[in-house]
């Protein structure tokens, strides 16, 4: 099972990036999936969430309400953030997350840093 984060780097405050987790090794439809971060000397945070299937279930943190959209695309088996007027605050190591009942799956995590 891999899950393959990709799409970070570094912005300036205002700006946008997506990014991307592309999973092989399981069957992506069955999979709540979802989008967490890590900044520095922090704990790690869930961003947003999708229920599997047509992920007509979405979640978000406060904190990135009307400028997160996660999505998903279970043909391609790749999950999606959107990440639009980015803040310091924001920067943190990103990790997308799988998981179907007791079973759970992370990436590597995708780094973004947005500067002030």
């Amino acid at each position: 099972v891999q899950l393959q984060a990709s799409g970070g780097g570094l912005v300036q405050t205002g700006g946008s990036l997506r990014l991307s987790c592309e999973a092989s090794g399981i069957t992506f439809a069955k999979y709540d999936m979802d989008w967490y971060r890590q900044a520095p000397g922090k704990q790690r945070e869930l961003v947003a969430s999708i229920s599997r299937g047509r992920g007509v279930g979405i979640k978000y943190v406060d904190s990135v309400k009307g400028r997160f959209t996660i999505s998903r695309d279970n043909a391609k088996s790749t999950l999606s953030l959107q990440m639009n007027e980015l803040e310091p605050e924001d920067t943190a190591v990103y990790y997308c997350h799988a998981k179907w009942g007791n079973v759970d799956y992370w990436g590597q995590g995708t780094l973004v840093t947005v500067s002030s």
